[in-house]
């Protein structure tokens, strides 16, 4: 970027007709001057809190240079003759400079198209884009979305992959497999923000209170997960081989949608599921069942839920997608704080949404809840709310995905985390909202006393003894 489009227009002393890297002599008289000021002070390359004010600075600076018909003699000549606050004021009398600088700034960011479909499936998992529609952060971004609830997630999926939704609610695997082709054909998926961490349970019927204790005893046990390429799944998997059970042959795990988990475990057909809420909670409302673990305490701060949507969508419509993406982040980021949760468990629950009686839905976002063997339980990050994609995640899920034999052969693990999971769409966007960025996209996890590299990926599949990878 030059220096006449981030230089201060006002400043008769600068010179805005030449780039950065000019070498004549009022350049270089001008670099040298601004060595000696702080980054804070150079008038030549100003420091911008953000995105929208770099452009709004770069506006101003263009309709400057147009009012001296792009002479920079003349400019410099009345900026120091009236002086640089008296020549902005001069200007603005006679240009309504904010309403122009709002005007090209909406103009450049206008979504190509703002009538979108993005489906979710009704769970609280999907908190921040269910939320986003009732409490206004869609329309704040320019658009108008249809938030479409969806039986399950095959039909998440082959909707999204019709082109019937815009984008969709999907479970942090799903846009990996997507993308690798695995359980559907291969189109390249992103993944720019995480909806929810934490957030899930294992929940047993209560006829199996007496083994809540030990794991190892649930031999012959039919169980339900949402989906194959969910992380209900990987865990479920990973928890009980733990305690030696091989899930692909001591015990059943089945897909069930997550509306139908209740019911399945009322009658029989389930003895458990590892599932997203409100459903856990909804097993002990009905007495038909007990929260035996939360999966934050298999893996504290690990990922469910997401927004993610096609790259070719990102592609052809970036300023629909920039927009989309921002509403989300920004309705994330006021789901994590506690003193709003109860103002979005009201939101979400009605029929059109999560269907849900409101204390049910508070026990899971506030997390003071019963466990339905008699005691209440307060842990206020049960489900937290996260947006950050980060890389590591992703090849955390892809070993899952190796283990157990969902994909085969050499896997690059980083380089697809790095293609699906979009971390810098969701810094950008972090950073223009205030929102404090991580500095680094991979970092270890603790799981269950067994410590995570995501530098030793092909190593940690191998190290399991109960595994097909």
């Amino acid at each position: 970027m030059t220096s006449k489009s981030f230089g201060d227009p006002y400043d008769g002393d600068l010179d805005l007709r030449h780039s950065k890297d000019c070498g004549c002599n009022s350049c270089e008289t001008t670099k040298k001057a601004a060595t000696t000021q702080s980054s804070e002070t150079s008038s030549v390359t100003p420091a911008f809190s953000s995105t929208d004010e770099a452009l709004e600075h770069m506006i101003e600076s263009a309709v400057v240079r147009s009012v001296f018909g792009h002479n920079d003699i003349s400019r410099r000549s009345f900026a120091k003759l009236l002086g640089g606050g008296s020549l902005a004021a001069a200007i603005g009398s006679v240009f309504p400079m904010e309403a122009a600088k709002a005007a090209i700034a909406e103009s450049l960011g206008k979504p190509e198209k703002s009538k979108l479909a993005v489906g979710f499936v009704p769970i609280t998992c999907a908190t921040p884009i269910i939320m986003a529609k009732p409490l206004g952060f869609y329309s704040k971004y320019g658009l108008d979305v249809d938030v479409i609830k969806t039986a399950g997630w095959a039909v998440a999926r082959d909707k999204s992959l019709n082109k019937e939704y815009d984008a969709a609610h999907m479970l942090t695997p799903m846009p990996l497999a997507i993308t690798m082709g695995a359980g559907s054909v291969a189109e390249p998926y992103l993944m720019p923000a995480v909806e929810n961490i934490n957030g899930q349970a294992i929940v047993l019927h209560v006829d199996h209170a007496d083994k809540n204790d030990d794991p190892s005893k649930w031999k012959g046990f039919k169980f339900g997960v949402p989906f194959e390429y969910s992380m209900h799944n990987f865990l479920l998997r990973y928890y009980v081989a733990e305690f030696g059970l091989d899930p692909d042959v001591d015990i059943q795990i089945r897909v069930v949608p997550p509306p139908e988990m209740v019911a399945n475990l009322k009658a029989g057909n389930l003895d458990g599921y590892l599932s997203p809420d409100p459903f856990n909670q909804r097993a002990v409302w009905e007495k038909v069942g007990f929260i035996h673990k939360l999966t934050k305490d298999i893996w504290d701060g690990h990922p469910c839920c997401a927004f993610a949507c096609s790259a070719e969508f990102a592609n052809e419509m970036p300023n629909t997608y920039g927009n989309l993406l921002k509403a989300l982040i920004d309705a994330t980021q006021y789901a994590s704080p506690a003193e709003n949760r109860q103002e979005i468990a009201e939101a979400i629950a009605p029929k059109n949404y999560l269907n849900q009686p409101v204390p049910v839905i508070a026990q899971v976002l506030t997390g003071r809840y019963a466990d339905g063997l008699g005691n209440i339980k307060d842990v206020p990050d049960r489900i937290d709310f996260d947006p950050f994609p980060w890389h590591s995640m992703g090849v955390w899920i892809l070993t899952q995905m190796k283990r157990w034999g969902y994909i085969e052969g050499d896997v690059d693990y980083k380089g697809i985390s790095e293609q699906v999971y979009n971390a810098a769409d969701c810094s950008s966007i972090m950073k223009s909202l205030g929102l404090e960025v991580p500095t680094k996209t991979y970092q270890s996890y603790e799981i269950m006393g067994k410590t995570f590299d995501p530098d030793q990926a092909e190593a940690y599949v191998k190290s399991f003894a109960i595994g097909k990878g």
